[in-house]
Parts: structure tokens; C-alpha cells; sequence
């Protein structure tokens, strides 16, 4: 027998108020039994102290989703946070005692509060309360990469980190290898590279969507006003829990692909919804509508399609 479907989640968010229930349950029944056989497989495969490497194998078992109890040790493996950390012992202990600034610190503890307010963990009155492992890990990355610093955005990622790992160093270079690595000029002054792969998605709907691409370009709407969110927060408040820890999954395996290849799924699976639009506030208002609902509550079989998309004919998937 299932337990009942509490009101906060695994992670400590309060279920919203119109949450489906029933709905959550039936899927939850399924993806339990998927769940458990994935379990079984990685601790298999994780068998002893040896290190994840990338292969074909590990490549497979990543799209089919990391269970929580190994998420943090193969995020470190794959993303090459842990060999990082490993040649950098006392680092981040370092960086949280070195000199303060004002100004990055002000920044982050203004955001702290807005950072999930739905999540009890978060909250101030929460023992302990995880507000200040995230201006630990938000201050020593804004002090270890003066570049970039600290901008809005980062804290979600931080949060969501600090919720898996439930380890601020850990969360700390897995953060760096985000933003330093995986999704260079994401963040900092510029956001030249959010910016690019915002045109690039574009250009991917523009051919392989040509309809949606057409009634954009038809209203003058501009990808940022409707997908910032979702690379900046790597849809974080976007999409489900589950269903964006499961893309962070090939996030840390695959790269930013994964970004477009998730944001065209939505797209394509909901293509005859955004073009009944007729106006600007109808498009933005669909592009909302589309991350709601259960093909993105479904996360194992959300993640089918996302994984056989093909960005280029020469590379699939």
C-alpha cells in the first residue's frame, strides 16, 4: 500500500493549493516500481569505491534517472566537481573565511528570503535552516569567481544543490562547475552565452517547428521574453522537482543540450495549443501554460522524447 501523498514533498515544498492528488498518485504508483529497479541498477553499477565514469552504460543509466541516495556522488563524478574538489583540499573553507565584501554579501542576503518561500527547509524558522548554507556556498562562489560574482538566478540553482547534496562545500563546486564549465557566460556581466543559446533555440524551432518559429517572428516576440527563466534557472520553478532533477541528471553528463532539447519537447508536444494564440500576452501566456500539468509531472516519460530529440541530423540523439 502507498503512503498517502503528504502536503510537503520529499524536498520540503508545500504542495500548492490546487495540487492534483489523485493524479500525482496514480503516476507516483508507476514510477515507484520504475524507482526501485533504477536503484538496484546503480548500486550495481556503483558496487565498491570506484569512481563514475563517462561511458555509453553510465550514459543510459543517467537518462533513465539517478535515484536520490546516489544523485550527489555521480553529479560530483560526472561534472568533474569531484576531482576538483579533491585537488583543492580546504579551498572553500578558505574562501568563507577570506576578506568580506559588502557589496556581494548585501546582494546575496537580499535574495535569501525570496528564495523558495514555498519550502520549509528554507524558511528562517526551519531547524537548522538551510538559508545559511546558501549564503555560504552563494558568498565563497561570488568571492572564487569574482567574474561572474553573484546574480539572480544562481540562488535557485544553489538551493535546489544544497537540497540534494545536503553539503555546502559539495553544492560549492558543483555550482562552479555550472557556471565555470557547463554553461560559460550563463551568469556575470555579459549573459552572452544565455543570450546566443536563446537566438539558437530559435533557430532550432525556426526549422524544426517552422509553424511556432513563423507566428513568433509573425508578432515580433522575443525568445528571452518567453525561455529566460528556463536556462536561467535551468527551470527551476519552472518545471516539477523530479522532472528538472532529472534533467540536471544529463545536465552534468550531457552539457547545455539538454536545455534545448527539453525546451523543444515542450514546444513540439504543445505545438497546436501555442498556435491558437493571437497576441503577444496569449503567446507568453501559453509558453506558462505548457510547463503546468501532467506530460511534465510524468517525469520518466517526459524524459523519453527529450532524450531521442535531435538537435542536428548528423547527431541524434
Amino acid at each position: 500500500v502507498l503512503p498517502a501523498v503528504r502536503p510537503v514533498d520529499p524536498y520540503g515544498f508545500e504542495r500548492p493549493g490546487d495540487f492534483d492528488y489523485a493524479a500525482y498518485e496514480e503516476f507516483f504508483s508507476t514510477y515507484l516500481v520504475i524507482l526501485t529497479r533504477r536503484a538496484i541498477k546503480w548500486s550495481k553499477l556503483l558496487k565498491g569505491s570506484g569512481r563514475v565514469q563517462k561511458s555509453p552504460t553510465v550514459k543510459r543509466y543517467v537518462r533513465k534517472g539517478v535515484p536520490l541516495e546516489h544523485r550527489a556522488r555521480v553529479w560530483m563524478a560526472l561534472s568533474g566537481a569531484q576531482a576538483q574538489m579533491d585537488q583543492n583540499p580546504g579551498y572553500y573553507q578558505r574562501l568563507l573565511q577570506g576578506e568580506g565584501d559588502p557589496g556581494l554579501e548585501d546582494a546575496v542576503s537580499t535574495d535569501l528570503n525570496r528564495t523558495f518561500p514555498d519550502n520549509v527547509r528554507f524558511r528562517d524558522s526551519a531547524q537548522p535552516s538551510l538559508q545559511k548554507a546558501l549564503f555560504n556556498v552563494l558568498v565563497a562562489f561570488g568571492r572564487h569567481n569574482r567574474g561572474v560574482g553573484y546574480c539572480q538566478g544562481m540562488n535557485f540553482i544553489a538551493g535546489y544543490l544544497i537540497l540534494v547534496t545536503r553539503d555546502e562545500e559539495e553544492s560549492f563546486w558543483l555550482l562552479d562547475a555550472l557556471v565555470g564549465r557547463i554553461l560559460p557566460d550563463y551568469y556575470g556581466p555579459g549573459m552572452l552565452g544565455l543570450k546566443t543559446d536563446q537566438e539558437v533555440l530559435g533557430d532550432l524551432v525556426r526549422a524544426k517547428l517552422p509553424a511556432v518559429g513563423a507566428l513568433l517572428d509573425r508578432h515580433g516576440v522575443l525568445w528571452a521574453l518567453l525561455v529566460s527563466r528556463w536556462f536561467i534557472c535551468l527551470f527551476v520553478d519552472v518545471l516539477p522537482v523530479e522532472t528538472v532533477l532529472r534533467i540536471w541528471d544529463c545536465l552534468f553528463n550531457e552539457g547545455s543540450k539538454i536545455i534545448f532539447r527539453v525546451a523543444l519537447t515542450l514546444i513540439k508536444q504543445h505545438q497546436a495549443l501555442i498556435l491558437e494564440a493571437t497576441s503577444v500576452p496569449d503567446i507568453c501566456d501559453r509558453f506558462k501554460q505548457i510547463t503546468r500539468g501532467s506530460f511534465v509531472m510524468e517525469c520518466h516519460t517526459f524524459m523519453q522524447p527529450v532524450a531521442a530529440t535531435c538537435l542536428e541530423p548528423s547527431a541524434c540523439p
